[in-house]
Order: C-alpha cells, then structure tokens, then sequence
C-alpha cells in the first residue's frame, strides 16, 4: 500500500502542489480550504468589511445541490435530478506573504457553476458565465500588504433550466494562486508536441510563450529539461534571448529523443518537460508541464492509427459528475471514473458535453485512456431557455480557447470536439459556424482532428455533408447503420459514432470490426449520471409509458443507460460490451428479471431488459426464468445443483451469446465455457439465503490527510454463509470515528430520493455506497455500518500525512 500512496504523492506534488502551509514560493498554490459559504443571496457580501461570522466553514471543491433534497418543486426539473440550484456566495480572508511583492499574482479558478462573478478587497474582477472552462483573474494592482485581503465570489445558478443534466452548484473544482516574476510563462504558455515519432527516436518540439511585463529590456536563458516519471534526464535544450520591455515572444526548442517510451492506453508512459527562465544565474520561474510522446493519424484507408498501428475505439460518453459526489471534482472521484472504465474495458472516453477537470485528464494521462474532449451541447440555437446559447456569440472564442490552451499538452487527448447535436445543424449557418470553431482551434493545435456529434433530424442524412465536411472526423450519433452507405457517397469521409444504444452493442461492434473508415462506437453512457431523469429506464405496465423527455417521471431523478451504475457496479451490458472488444474476461452470466404476471416489463430506448447476478428469485419456483450466457468459447454448458441442463454454441454467428430458459430451481447455477470438448473455466451464481451480515470492501485503506482525499467504501449484504443477498434493501446506518468525514451515501436506484449527503441510506439489490473523506489530520479512521437485524461491521481507514 505505501508504493500506492508513494505514487499518488508523486501526483500530488507535480500537479497539485497543495502547496498552502510550504514557506518556499510555489509558483502555483492550492487556494481550495478555509472558506465560508451562504446558500442565498447577498449583495453586501462583495465589500471587504462584510461580516461573514454566521457563514458556513468549508473547503473547496464543493457542490451545494448535492447537498440539499430531491424535489419535483425544484426548479432543475427532470433535467437537472430535481436537485436545489439557486444562488450562493464564497468567500476567504488570507493574508499576502511579503515574498509576493513585486510578483505578478493571479487566482485561478478550474471551474465554477455557474455566472460567477469574481471580487478582490470588493472591487469586481469580471463575470464567468460558462461552468466549464477555466479562467483567472490577476490580483496584482488590488492587493494590501498590510491588512487581510478577500476574495468574494457570487455563484449564479438560478436560471432554470440551464442544462440538460445535472449540473451541480458552486465552486465545483480547484482554486490556485499562481504566483510569478514579471518575466515569466505565460499561463498556459507551453505548447509540447512531437512531430517525428518512432520506437527507435522522437522529435518533441516545445513552444513556449514567455513575457516581460517590465519596464526594462531582459537578458535571460530559457533552459529546458525532459525526463522521465522517474526523474531520469531525457534531453534538454537552452537559449539565451533578450525581450524587449512589456513584450511577449514565443521560443521554439527542438529536442530529440533515442529509444522514446510511447503512450499508448497499454503502455501510459508520461515524461515532465521542465522550463526554467535564468537571469543572472538565478531561476526566476520554474514551469512543470507533462506530456506524452505519442503520434496520431485518421484515414479512411486505414482508420485511427496510435504509433502507426490502427486502433479501433471501445469508447462511452460520459458526464462530469461524481454520483453522491455530485459535480464536486476531488481528484481522486476524478480518477476513480478512469479506474471504473478501464475496468469496464474501454479504451476511450467522450467528455459529453463540456471540458471535464484537469484531474480527469491527468488520470487519463496516467492510467492510459482516449479522450475526445468536447467543448458545447449547443451554439447559437438552445435547447433549454437559459443554456449556453445565451452566451455563445460573446463567449465562444474565449470559452474554446480556454479548453485547447489548457488541454492540448495531454497525450489522452485525440480529437476536439466543437458541439453535440446542434439544434441548426441544417442550416448553412451552422457549417458557418462549424467552420469558424474548426478555424479557432487550428490556429491553437494542427496536430489533432476536429469531429462533432451529429444526429440525422429526420430529414436525408446526405443533407448534413456540408457539414460534415466542415469537420476532420465525422461523428454519428445513433446512425452508424448509414456508414456503409455514406462512404460509397463520400468516400474521403473517417467516421466513428459518437453516441449509441446500449442495447445494439453487437451491431455497432461488427460495423466497426469490418470497415476500416469507422474507428470506433461510443456508447451513451458509459457510467449513469444524475439528472436527464428516466433515461435508460425500464418499466412496468401500468406505470407512465414513453421516454425521458415525454413525461415527468419522478421519483426518477438521474439516468440508468450506463455501463457501470452510479456506485461502481459493472451492469451485464459491461461485461458483454468488454467481452466484443477486449479478451480480458471470456465467459459470464445473469439473469433476466422475469416479468411479473400479469405485470410486462417495458423497455425504453437507451435501456436493456433489467438482467442481474443473481440466482436468487423467491415465489417463481418451478416458473421458467431466461439465464444469459456471454462467452468467447465456441460453446458453453449450463448446470444447475450439478446437473447438465444444456449445452450451446457461442461464436459470433450466436453474437456470442446464450439463453436458456429454465424453471427456477434455488441451488448452484454454474456456465461452463467449453472448447475442443474440453471444459474451460467457469461462472457460478449461488442462491442466498436470507440477509445476515454487512461486508465492507474499501477501494484503498491508507489515504491522504489532505483534506480532499477519498476512500470509497462498498457494502454488500450476505446470508450467514456470505454469499450476496441481490434482493437485500435493509436501511443502513453510518458511524465515523476519527479524522474523516462522511462525504457521501449512495444506492445505484434512480428512484430513491434518499439525500446524497448523510448517514444513512437504503440497499439496493444487496449494495450501496459510502465515501469517506479525510481531514487534516493524520490517524484512524472507523465506519462502523449498521442495520436492524444484521450483524454490524467496522472497517479501519489510515489517513497519513502529506
């Protein structure tokens, strides 16, 4: 465990330097603790000698709306989960060290949601609107040396609606202080690439962007070093130059590379480029910037080509919120989400519809994960009354830049994407305006194609080439089956989907198999999300009917088309999609819900019959219940209580597939898979018997006292025999002893509108979810978890020092 703690120091130091309580100068400080907040609004609350003594203590990164209750009377409607939004207001007092003087200081903010209007000592620094992109202020002219200074920030989220999903409230990400000489790089100055790229050398090309905001000419040298995630030097580059006063220059360095490690998502190899500016032998700024060495390439002859080798994309879209985390990024629900779907088997993630956090990415970085980063759900037509496109004209060039200069140094990221379904897409405007997007991008980054999502409207697809051609990579929501037919029409066109059924997994996966131009399916969703209430559902007759967007359907309040359900548990669907694509796992099994007659079970589109792992079904003894085998062996046989019930083919013909309807017997259901007549391994589902015991399977067991770090905690309920009760719904209690706090409680059921943030929450289908975060503080941590009738259970979390 300490090589894993180890580890995440060494993240934590070069990309998050929680460098707050270090007497040296960091150039960038985390600005995230010692907050007060009030939910409401008040307008005094800019000026410096407001009293906040009343307000709430808190630290950031925070999301108020996961904090209150689920309620159709809120105004977040189905879209936004039912949660609370409204308007709420942050402040913090701190004191300028005498080392600043004379430095240029600037608070960053990683993301607010949403209209944020920022205030030093009262004076306003500027409005937000977007509550995805990352923006600072410089702090420099407004600064007092002598008395507490205030950063006061007013979030506006009460115009609803303003987003098609759940979008949290707040300060949601990271807060910094950067501080720098007045010659320095600029934020987001460092732009690193490589051209040339082979096993055996490669060409890194480092941009860097450098001003003088003196009133003097400088003399400097700009001295670059390269080195691997261990410290070992990789190359380096330097260059005396001299910058006129209050100017800005860019330098290039080319440095080259023998015997490079490549990233690729097996192999996530990272290098540091590190970028120092010295006067007089003294180094006056001191830059980290990781990157990947990595080439890309897209054609139709030969698809997406990573290192020269054409890789087809198993890819999910996915929303940015953290289940009962809500929007609040901590950095290790950030790449805990990255841990989750490589698990599931996908290589590659769509960041549907915004730039997600920069913890995200590097985890992305890190763990070796594709990404198509998206910019907009909408431009200049909305969707809902108060969405971006309120703000597009003024805002899109400073909001797209933001996420290219921020986002282009990570290797994971492999294509832009400038908007998903656009409500003009028919309209020559709107290759206009795709055209403008592509055009701002490029003059950032040549070095990665521009896609969007787009969906047929009823109309002949061939309507949309116009606007296809105004992209690098076309991207097909739900219309992968029109690929064929359009590359005889367009023949130069690559193509991917950038949206899919979940339940058309095998269809979308041969298309992608058998043609070159298409490199990949993505599937909508890879993980269930909050708000955009419904979606993904099933349902019984007798319950309202249709899809998401045609009824109020609470108490549904989040989204159930996801590979992997709010808590972390891979749904059938998973294994099934991981088993076309990868050769990880070759056999599994579950069970379709049976139907309770006369009640139907009722699908809708983004779902898939409800199928569980569980061989636990009281009252339908003797009644015939459909068992589902997925298996990569060309056969596989069903036991159950150890006697052969059958015996089927599995190859792709069967797309892999087998169902055997048989009556419920309790005992031991065992799939064999089977190949050369030989039996392979096996999959077993038990019976349970009735629920006795509480299991508690934590994810790590030593954290950091950082105040941010997390621990995400399983519960299972057993029999006496441990073996998992799928019908369990028992009311769990928890209890915290120590350094930790009780961050959030979940179930994965969309339809319990149980707060989020708690000590209590119910089972659903023998599981549920609680997440414990660190203090400050070093020690133990104890959960104990109750339930009437079952036998208690503790687990021991440890907190180290950082």
């Amino acid at each position: 465990m300490k090589a894993i703690i180890m580890a995440s120091l060494f993240m934590a130091c070069s990309n998050l330097s929680f460098a707050q309580n270090q007497a040296n100068l960091e150039r960038k400080q985390l600005f995230d603790y010692n907050w007060k907040f009030f939910q409401g609004d008040q307008t005094a609350a800019q000026a410096r000698g407001f009293s906040d003594t009343g307000w709430r203590n808190l630290d950031l990164p925070h999301d108020w709306s996961i904090e209150g209750k689920i309620d159709p009377k809120n105004s977040t409607g189905g879209e936004g989960g039912y949660f609370p939004a409204g308007i709420g207001w942050y402040r913090k007092t701190f004191k300028v060290p005498n080392e600043w003087k004379g430095k240029k200081v600037s608070i960053y903010f990683e993301g607010v949601y949403m209209n944020s209007e920022v205030f030093i000592n009262g004076k306003s620094l500027g409005i937000h609107p977007y509550g995805y992109t990352s923006f600072s202020y410089d702090l420099s002219p407004y600064l007092d040396f002598n008395n507490e200074n205030v950063i006061a920030v007013r979030v506006d989220n009460s115009q609803q609606v303003n987003s098609r999903w759940y979008s949290g409230s707040g300060i949601y990400r990271h807060v910094w202080m950067r501080i720098s000489n007045p010659v320095h790089v600029d934020d987001w100055g460092i732009a690193i690439t490589t051209p040339e790229v082979s096993s055996k050398q490669a060409t890194v090309q480092v941009k860097t962007l450098i001003k003088n905001e003196t009133s003097f000419s400088q003399k400097i040298v700009l001295k670059t070093r390269l080195s691997t995630v261990n410290s070992k030097n990789a190359g380096d580059n330097s260059i005396n130059l001299e910058l006129p006063a209050n100017s800005e220059r860019e330098i290039t360095q080319t440095i080259k590379l023998s015997n490079p490690l490549l990233w690729t998502p097996e192999t996530p190899n990272l290098y540091q480029a590190r970028i120092q500016i010295v006067k007089h032998n003294n180094i006056i700024d001191d830059s980290k910037t990781s990157f990947g060495i990595r080439s890309i390439k897209f054609t139709p002859e030969s698809g997406f080509q990573l290192n020269g080798k054409t890789v087809k994309m198993d890819g999910g879209c996915m929303h940015h919120d953290n289940g009962c985390l809500g929007a609040a990024a901590f950095d290790r629900a950030e790449e805990r989400k990255v841990e989750l779907l490589k698990a599931a088997g996908f290589n590659a993630v769509r960041t549907s519809h915004n730039p997600p956090s920069e913890a995200f990415l590097n985890a992305c970085d890190r763990l070796g994960l594709l990404v198509v980063d998206e910019s907009f759900d909408c431009w200049r037509s909305g969707k809902k009354e108060y969405d971006y496109a309120r703000y597009f004209n003024s805002w899109w060039k400073r909001d797209l830049d933001a996420m290219v200069l921020r986002d282009r140094n990570h290797p994971s990221i492999i294509m832009w994407s400038i908007g998903n379904e656009i409500v003009e897409r028919g309209s020559p405007e709107a290759v206009k305006t795709a055209k403008m997007l592509a055009g701002a991008i490029k003059k950032i980054d040549t070095t990665r194609p521009v896609t969007s999502a787009i969906v047929e409207d009823g109309k002949d697809w061939a309507t949309l080439d116009s606007l296809m051609a105004a992209h690098d990579v076309g991207g097909y929501n739900y219309h992968l089956g029109s690929a064929p037919l359009d590359h005889q029409r367009v023949p130069s066109r690559t193509i991917f989907q950038t949206e899919s059924y979940p339940k058309d997994a095998f269809v979308n996966w041969k298309l992608v198999q058998n043609h070159n131009y298409i490199i990949g399916d993505f599937v909508w969703t890879a993980i269930d999300y909050l708000g955009e209430s419904g979606i993904g559902r099933w349902y019984y007759s007798g319950d309202v009917p249709g899809e998401h967007w045609e009824h109020d359907l609470f108490p549904w309040h989040g989204a159930y088309c996801g590979d992997v359900d709010l808590i972390g548990w891979r749904k059938p669907i998973s294994h099934y999609r991981s088993m076309l694509y990868n050769n990880k796992e070759k056999l599994y099994m579950a069970v379709r819900e049976p139907e309770p007659k006369p009640l139907e079970i009722k699908n809708t589109w983004w779902s898939v019959w409800p199928t569980w792992e569980s061989w636990t079904w009281p009252g339908y003894e003797s009644k015939n219940i459909d068992v589902e085998v997925y298996s990569k062996y060309s056969r596989v046989r069903l036991y159950l209580n150890n006697k052969l019930i059958g015996e089927k083919p599995t190859t792709e013909e069967q797309e892999y597939k087998a169902t055997f309807s048989i009556p419920y017997t309790p005992g031991i259901l065992k799939a064999v898979g089977v190949e050369n007549d030989k039996e392979t391994e096996s999959f077993i589902l038990q019976t349970s018997g009735n629920a006795a015991k509480i299991k508690l399977i934590a994810d790590r067991k030593e954290i950091l006292a950082n105040g941010q770090d997390l621990s995400f905690i399983t519960i299972e309920i057993t029999d006496k025999d441990g073996t998992i009760q799928p019908n369990a719904a028992n009311q769990l209690h928890f209890k915290i002893d120590g350094p930790g706090i009780i961050a959030g409680v979940a179930n994965a059921d969309m339809k319990d509108t149980d707060q989020y943030v708690g000590d209590t929450r119910k089972a659903w289908h023998g599981r549920a979810l609680v997440v414990i975060k660190s203090t400050h503080d070093a020690g133990d941590i104890k959960l104990t978890v109750s339930s009437p009738g079952l036998s208690e259970a503790t687990l021991s979390i440890k907190t180290i020092g950082h």
